[in-house]
C-alpha cells in the first residue's frame, strides 16, 4: 500500500471508530488514570480513577492496579501520561514525587501498548484549553472580558507543586509551550513578602514560586506570618488553612489572602512572559476548592498592577478551570499523534 493510500485509510479507520488510549496525569499526591477516547476532533473520557500516590511503590505499580480494574473490559492501543515533571528522552523523574519514574518503553510494556508517550503535566493543561466550554470555567475579574482571538493563553496552578505552560497562538498556527516555571525565583511585592523571602531564604537557601505558591507554600506562608507577628499557633495542614480561612480564622484567613495575592502577582508575571492576551487560566488542585475566596481576594488586583504595563494586563480575561479532569482531555487530544505513527 503506498503512504498515501495509508494515510487515507488511517483517516477513515479515525471517522469509524474511536482511538482509544490509556490516559494518565499523575502529580507528587494523585494519580489520575482514566481511558481517552479521540473520534472527530472530539475527546471523550471514562473509567476515571484517582489512586494515591503515596499507596504504590512505583508508578508502574499503579498503572498495574488500574488496568487490573477494568477487568478486560476495554484494550487501550496508545498511552499518553502527562506527569508533574520535566520530561527527558521519554523518561520522567517526578519533581514532587522522588520515588516515581517513568519511561515511555516501560509504559509500552506495563500496559501491553502499541505506543506510549510522556508529556508534561502543564503540556496536558495547555493542550486541553483547545476543548474547554464555558461551562468549564468560571470568571476571576471582569466577566465581559473575553480575550484577542488567535492569541495566545497561558495556564498556571498551584498543587503539591506548581506549574505553568501557555498554548501559544500567532493567528495561523497552534503549539505548546511548557518549561519549569515553578522554580522560577520568587519576587516580593511589599515590606511583608520582602521579610517572607529573607526568613524564608535563611531557612531553605533559594525560595522559589513553587516554595509559597503551593500546599506545603501556604503552610510556609501561614508558620512565617504568624512569626512575624509573634503569634504562637501550631503548625496545620494547608487543607485546614483553606477551611479555617474560610471559616473566620484570622490567622489563617491572613495567610490565604496572602497567598492569592502573590498568586495575582505570579499569573501577571507569566502572562507578560507569554504574550497571553488570549487569557490567562489558573488549573491545579486549590484554586477550584477557594474559587470565591479567590475572587474576593486582591488577586486581580496584583494581577493588573504591573506599573506602565497595567493596561496591558487590564484587557487579559483571568478564568479559574474547573472541570477536574481537564489534563486528562488535554492528553488524550494526542492519541492521534500516537496512531499516525502505527
Amino acid at each position: 500500500m503506498s503512504v498515501a493510500a495509508s494515510g487515507t485509510a488511517r483517516s477513515a479507520r479515525r471517522k469509524s471508530s474511536p482511538l482509544v488510549g490509556l490516559i494518565g496525569d499523575i502529580g507528587g499526591t494523585n494519580a489520575r488514570f482514566a481511558i481517552g477516547r479521540y473520534a472527530n476532533g472530539q475527546v471523550t473520557i471514562d473509567h476515571l480513577r484517582v489512586l494515591q500516590a503515596a499507596d504504590y511503590p512505583r508508578g508502574e505499580d499503579a498503572v498495574r492496579a488500574y488496568l487490573a480494574s477494568l477487568d478486560g473490559a476495554v484494550r487501550p492501543r496508545f498511552g499518553v501520561i502527562a506527569a508533574a515533571g520535566p520530561i527527558e528522552a521519554g523518561e520522567v523523574a517526578f519533581t514532587n514525587n522522588t520515588a516515581w519514574r517513568f519511561s515511555e518503553q516501560s509504559l509500552v510494556h506495563v500496559a501491553n501498548l502499541e505506543r506510549a508517550r510522556l508529556i508534561n503535566d502543564f503540556a496536558a493543561q495547555a493542550l486541553a484549553l483547545d476543548h474547554l466550554q464555558p461551562d468549564d470555567w468560571r470568571a476571576l475579574g471582569p466577566d465581559d472580558l473575553e480575550g484577542d482571538a488567535g492569541a495566545t493563553k497561558a495556564i498556571l496552578g498551584p498543587g503539591t507543586g506548581f506549574g505553568a505552560g501557555a498554548r501559544v497562538d500567532d493567528g495561523k498556527a497552534r503549539a505548546t509551550l511548557t518549561g519549569e516555571a515553578g522554580h522560577m525565583a520568587f519576587a516580593p511585592f511589599d515590606d511583608v513578602e520582602a521579610e517572607i523571602l529573607r526568613r524564608l531564604t535563611i531557612r531553605f537557601g533559594r525560595v522559589s514560586i513553587e516554595r509559597l505558591l503551593s500546599g506545603p507554600g501556604l503552610a510556609h506562608i501561614y508558620e512565617t506570618l504568624n512569626t512575624i507577628q509573634g503569634v504562637e499557633a501550631p503548625a496545620i495542614e494547608p487543607l485546614q488553612i483553606t477551611h479555617r480561612a474560610m471559616s473566620g480564622d484570622v490567622l489563617c484567613r491572613a495567610a490565604l489572602s496572602r497567598f492569592c495575592a502573590m498568586l495575582g502577582s505570579v499569573a501577571g508575571d507569566l502572562a507578560l512572559v507569554m504574550g497571553a492576551r488570549g487569557g490567562v487560566y489558573i488549573t491545579g488542585g486549590i484554586a477550584p476548592d477557594i474559587y470565591d475566596y479567590l475572587r474576593a481576594s486582591a488577586f486581580r488586583e496584583r494581577f493588573e498592577d504591573k506599573g506602565r504595563m497595567s493596561p496591558y494586563l487590564k484587557r487579559i480575561p483571568t478564568r479559574v478551570v474547573v472541570r477536574p479532569d481537564a489534563a486528562l482531555v488535554g492528553a488524550a487530544s494526542l492519541l492521534p499523534d500516537l496512531e499516525s505513527l502505527a
